[in-house]
């Protein structure tokens, strides 16, 4: 078997103001360092263009036509103080759709082991009808929504180690009884949702705060402790994993201390759990990350890993 890498060249054309933390040089530096993996069960994909009807799967059309008709004609525009467009954003945030639902039907048809989508504009905040926090699209519930009404999948998982708490994952998958959310994210920090009472309509949200300085050890008890357990006691037939890279001890926007380790530990051990109850089936996709070097590194640990296990 193997592993799908999705990735575009569209994705460097959606530009952000000079200083934004979330820039075209962090593809520039995952591709540099993924460049130099050799490896014959690396499977290169470009990613095709979603479409309207794929983000319909989680967003009204209203707020497609409002993301569609917001891209300039030349320049950047604020969204809000933290979203930006630019010519050539709709294209990004289109390809970073049709890159999940790409890797969803490799991942599910038997192409691909498992599957990782090098995608910006990345998506975890994007609310139902709200842009928000750098995202335009919530491409991991989409492809959580893609699987389960498309292919008929009966129980989805979605993992967010983002080190923002994923609100517009939970937004859009709240009422989705057949989706469970696990995020685990550093508290407070923005967005300043994710605590622990924030359920889900069905008991399908699982929050998991973090404190400032803490380290990926206490992130592996915590882990081990109420995000393993409840998946599997939900038994999923897919995992789908939103990788931000950001709870790295280098990165600036926060303050969790993990290591290359602690990414790739975890996806190992999301891998066990896939294999037990899914056949190995796991599409992940970039989110979160601004330290330059630490994201290059870590998302080389976490594709690593993903390649050894889809083997």
């Amino acid at each position: 078997m193997t592993t799908a890498l999705l990735t575009h060249p569209d994705c460097l054309q959606h530009l952000t103001p000079a200083g934004h933390p979330e820039r075209v040089d962090r593809l520039m530096a995952i591709y540099a360092a993924l460049d130099t993996i050799e490896d014959e069960t690396l499977l290169r994909v470009e990613a095709p263009l979603g479409s309207d009807g794929d983000v319909l799967l989680c967003h009204p059309q209203s707020h497609i036509d409002h993301i569609k008709g917001s891209e300039p004609a030349s320049g950047m525009v604020a969204l809000d103080a933290d979203t930006h467009m630019s010519n050539g954003s709709v294209a990004a945030a289109f390809r970073g759709v049709g890159a999940m639902t790409k890797a969803v039907d490799m991942v599910l048809d038997g192409e691909a082991a498992n599957a990782f989508a090098a995608m910006r504009p990345p998506g975890h905040h994007a609310e139902t009808a709200k842009q928000m926090g750098f995202c335009l699209f919530g491409n991991v519930a989409i492809a959580a929504k893609h699987a389960l009404d498309r292919h008929g999948l009966s129980r989805v998982a979605v993992v967010d180690f983002d080190v923002h708490h994923g609100n517009g994952t939970q937004d859009l998958l709240w009422d989705e009884p057949r989706a469970l959310f696990v995020s685990s994210h550093q508290m407070p920090l923005w967005p300043g949702s994710g605590t622990v009472e924030e359920s889900g309509k069905d008991g399908n949200v699982l929050n998991i705060p973090l404190p400032p300085e803490s380290g990926g050890d206490i992130m592996r008890k915590a882990y081990e402790r109420i995000a393993f357990p409840a998946l599997e006691e939900f038994k999923p037939e897919l995992i789908l994993i939103s990788a931000g890279f950001d709870a790295h001890r280098d990165d600036p926007l926060a303050n969790l201390n993990w290591v290359e380790g602690d990414f790739a530990w975890v996806t190992e051990k999301l891998c066990d759990i896939a294999d037990r109850h899914c056949g190995g089936r796991i599409v992940s996709t970039l989110e979160g990350g601004y330290d330059l070097q630490a994201l290059a590194s870590s998302t080389k640990a976490h594709l690593e890993v993903l390649l050894a296990r889809g083997a």
